[in-house]
């Protein structure tokens, strides 16, 4: 990435910083908070890493609200600590944009006043508990596609949080499959039951990735910089290729009559998703987008009391250090 590439705030700066920082790409080692770094690349790291923790955080509520009705005390037990992973995934994230100058409250607020935005699978509802399933499949699946690059990605934070979570939502996409798997062993209403949840995630699930190539604002900018690895359709296609062996197994049929094999390219042509209808959840019309957010405010409200707590106790452990360390001089 070049002074030129980078945009005017870059060509303020001293030559040999902008060089050093370009160097530290080429040479594809880390960006570290310490080391200089274009004003855009820290810009573009902060827009990511919070939609990635807002997602992890709203991403709680559509299983979470399947804790007190799941089957069996053992499946309870799986969706609770699969739903309080994400809780971690999303503080690791914060913290990680926390290392560029963000501020977490400040990020909240954002998200809350929808000044930034999360991924777009979190505003479809969980009708039945085969959603829990194929979210695990489906959502943690993609996930997997989409994270696993960015373990590799140019800043050091960021990619060293990636390692915990990448092998978390690993387990989360195993978890859900064997959820499945025991369904559709079970009645002909639970195979009913897991089709359908099937047909109503595949599409939200390919459109997670984002918009096509032509149509994606920040990939380019991303990948010159090495934040992210791959482009929005190279994931998608990988995802595509990854899926279909596993719903022939699950004994599924993924709701695409354009779906096959392609000898030629290697890879399985599938069809367009409705990009209008991504474009519409994104902007705040997807089916459960007000849901989301209002339950995120009213969780941060509820809260507060618990923060200006921990502040006060932090205070008064801080003021007792600094009076023991006066009467250690006296």
């Amino acid at each position: 990435m070049t002074a030129e590439q980078a945009g005017p705030a870059a060509e303020r700066v001293p030559p040999d910083l902008q060089e050093r920082f370009d160097a530290t790409l080429a040479r594809d080692q880390r960006v570290e908070p310490r080391d200089w770094m274009p004003e855009g690349y820290r810009r573009t790291l902060v827009r990511q890493i919070a939609q990635h923790a807002h997602s992890e955080i709203i991403g709680m509520q559509p299983e979470g609200e399947w804790i007190t009705r799941a089957p069996s005390l053992r499946r309870k037990a799986i969706l609770f600590a699969k739903v309080q992973d994400e809780a971690g995934h999303g503080l690791y994230l914060y913290a990680a944009a926390e290392t560029l100058g963000a501020d977490r409250e400040d990020l909240t607020e954002r998200l809350i006043e929808g000044r930034q935005k999360y991924s777009s699978i979190f505003n479809y509802p969980t009708l039945t508990f085969a959603d829990v399933g194929v979210i695990g499949w489906f959502v943690d699946g993609a996930a997997i596609c989409n994270q696993v690059p960015l373990c590799r990605s140019s800043y050091g934070p960021y990619a060293r949080a990636m390692v915990r979570i990448c092998k978390e939502e690993s387990f989360h996409q195993r978890q859900g499959y064997e959820l499945l798997m025991t369904m559709v062993r079970g009645t002909a209403a639970q195979r009913e039951t897991v089709q359908d949840a099937v047909n109503r995630w595949w599409w939200p699930s390919l459109m997670m990735f984002g918009p096509p190539d032509d149509a994606s604002p920040n990939s380019a900018r991303s990948m010159a910089w090495k934040i992210k690895r791959h482009t929005n359709d190279e994931l998608r296609r990988r995802f595509v290729d990854m899926t279909v062996p596993q719903a022939e197994r699950l004994g599924v049929t993924l709701p695409d009559p354009e779906l096959r094999w392609n000898e030629e390219r290697g890879h399985h042509d599938f069809s367009t998703p409705d990009w209008a209808e991504l474009a519409a959840v994104i902007k705040g019309d997807g089916p459960c987008n007000a849901e989301r957010v209002a339950r995120r405010r009213a969780a941060h409200e509820e809260g507060a009391w618990v923060r200006e707590a921990a502040l006060a106790h932090a205070a008064k452990v801080s003021a007792r250090a600094a009076a023991e360390r006066e009467g250690a001089r006296a």
